[in-house]
Parts: C-alpha cells; structure tokens; sequence
C-alpha cells in the first residue's frame, strides 16, 4: 500500500494583487509557514506563473523547483480550469468566457478555442519540464444550458456533444502522452463530465485514452447528492488527483439541489472549511490508502463564511491528521504459522 502524499494547496483562491499574494516566491513561504508541503500552481495566473516560458525553458523550471524546495515545498501538479473551460464553450457562454481569455481572441469563439488549445500544449511541456506527471483541467461545456431540459432534448442532442467534445480534446490528450504527463479532468458541474456517467461517455469517445484520467473532488458529489465513496470504488483506477474541500447540503423547504439564484450564504449546497462540511474524509483517505492511490492530498479552499488565513492554517493540519501513514506489515502477523501445503491439506483433512 502507498502512504498519500501531504498536505497540499490550490493556489487559485489565494493568488491576489497584494503583497505576499502577488508573486510565487512570497505566496509560496505563506503557505509553507502554516505547514503545506505542496503548491498546485494556476497556469492561467501571469502573477506567479509564466506558462510559456515554462514550456520551453527548463532552467526557469528550475529556478522554481529550486525555490520552492528552499521552503520546503515542491510542485505537485500544474492546474488550467480555465484555460481548459475555453476549449469547448456553448455560445450562450461565450460573453463571460471571454473574460478568461486575452483580449486578442475575445468576441472570436474560433480564435479563443484555438489560443485554449494552444496553452494545453503549454501545460503538458510545462508539468514535464517541471518533473510532474499529471495535470488538471476542465472539459468545458457544449450541453450545460440543456441539463434538466424542457422541452426535451432533440434525439441525437448529447451524443453529438459528446463526440465534439473528444475530437476536441484527444489531439490534446495526445500532446499530454508525448510529454508522460495525465490530463485528469475536475468532474465539476457547469461541464459536460460532471459525473461518473458522463465521464464514461467522454472516455468512450476518446477509445479509453490512457491519459484520460479524473481529479476527485467530494464537495462537487455532496452539491449533486451523489455517493462521493461509492465513486471512489467504479473510478479508482482514473482517479489520479484528490482536491480536499469540504461541503454541506442542507434542503429546506424553499430550495434544494439548483440552488434558487441565491449567493452562497442562503443556498442548500455550500462549500465550507475543512472540518466544518458534511464530508466523511476519514472514509475518503482510508479507501485511497487502501486503493494504493499515490497523488497529493490538495486543499482547495472555498468558503463562503471562513476567512481565507484560518481556513488554510486549519486545513494543513486537517490533511496532515488525516493522511494515513499505511502499514508495512499486517497486525496479525504475529500469529501468522507460515506456509505448508501438507500441514493445510491435513488441518482440511484432504
């Protein structure tokens, strides 16, 4: 069995335009001073981050390897959410994604696909230069606006999404197997494969891609009311990331699952600290400890009530207590009598 590697953080949600929040090296010792051992580095964020460059100069690689190792730190994955989001775009979407992509390509979905495209080859020369061998993303989204549909779909709908969405996406899935890195999607809502099914739909279509793997996410399966331990056991074997972030539901009898256009605060589902959701992560790291998973353990904190500082300090320690340092031999050993065909042959008496 393989010990989870941890704790881990999402940079994402922290990256500002202030001080120590505005460039690696600083943001970097924040969180090594509150006890993470890992940094998952947004591509997107030109603050902290040149995708670019990292794709093709491995001494720049290098200098942040080298920097994050005098903290204490070290890479664990590159992330591209928004960057992958821009691949595959519905129309309806097409004036708030916009936002996400430079100003050269905006108000040109055919030019912003092509720059997202572009970058995803960035990201898989980048994670292999910088020594990691998996990477997270988005899907994007063709069929979102047609999820609980009325009238109903027309015949053919999905299926047609489903395989634009692979042909967009295997030459990529290709790029990132000639870099030796796996590209695990966040099966996330608001994108096409936000669950189990609909990730095997996509797989599919991608003839099971090797590089085609998940990142696993809890908080997304409490939002949906799907069994998020029981999708540990059909995907263990695609499930090559882990984002730590707690979650609560709680219906009541004015809104539920879809939420009711209602901010965080009065919604059903809600994102929340570790340790102050619904999550069950003592069974969550006991099944990835016991499936051999051999990723890193990554805070993602969202939070709609918890400030940002205690919701990470806080989250280091979580993770830490919760990775389980797996075993190198069975408690019972001690009994154990040993191999002995006669002896077991006599004792069945055969």
């Amino acid at each position: 069995m393989k010990t989870i590697k941890g704790p881990g953080i999402y940079l994402a949600q922290f990256a500002t335009d202030e001080a120590p929040f505005n460039q690696l090296d600083t943001l970097a010792q924040w969180v090594a001073d509150r006890g993470f051992k890992g940094v998952q580095i947004p591509t997107w964020d030109t603050r902290i981050f040149n995708l670019k460059l990292a794709a093709e100069s491995h001494t720049y690689c290098d200098e942040i390897t080298g920097m994050l190792a005098s903290k204490g730190l070290q890479v664990t994955e590159l992330a591209s959410h928004i960057t992958g989001q821009l691949v595959a775009v519905h129309p309806a979407h097409d004036q708030i994604m916009d936002s996400f992509a430079p100003a050269e390509v905006r108000g040109n979905p055919a030019a912003r696909q092509k720059w997202a495209v572009e970058q995803m080859g960035y990201c898989a020369r980048a994670s292999k230069n910088l020594g990691v061998d998996r990477h997270v993303s988005f899907t994007g989204s063709l069929l979102w606006p047609y999820l609980y549909p009325y009238p109903q779909w027309p015949e053919g709908l999905v299926d047609e999404a489903f395989d634009e969405l692979a042909k967009r996406w295997l030459p990529i899935l290709n790029q990132f197997e000639d870099n030796g890195v796996d590209l695990c999607y966040e099966v996330h809502p608001c994108e096409d494969v936000h669950d189990g099914l609909t990730f095997e739909m996509f797989l599919e279509r991608v003839g099971g891609h090797k590089r085609c793997n998940m990142l696993y996410d809890p908080s997304h399966f409490v939002l949906q009311q799907l069994d998020y331990l029981a999708f540990i056991d059909h995907y263990h074997e695609r499930i090559k990331m882990f984002h730590v972030k707690d979650a609560e539901f709680r219906p009541n009898g004015k809104t539920g699952v879809y939420g009711g256009f209602q901010p965080w605060k009065t919604r059903a589902g809600r994102f929340r600290s570790l340790g102050d959701g619904q999550v069950d992560f003592g069974a969550i790291f006991s099944k990835f400890a016991t499936y051999d998973f051999d990723g890193w353990a990554v805070l993602e904190w969202e939070c709609f009530l918890k400030n940002s500082d205690d919701g990470a300090r806080e989250g280091a320690e979580f993770i830490k207590n919760h990775i389980i340092k797996v075993s190198e031999r069975a408690f019972d050993d001690f009994v154990k009598s040993g191999a002995n065909k006669a002896a077991n042959r006599s004792i069945l008496g055969i």
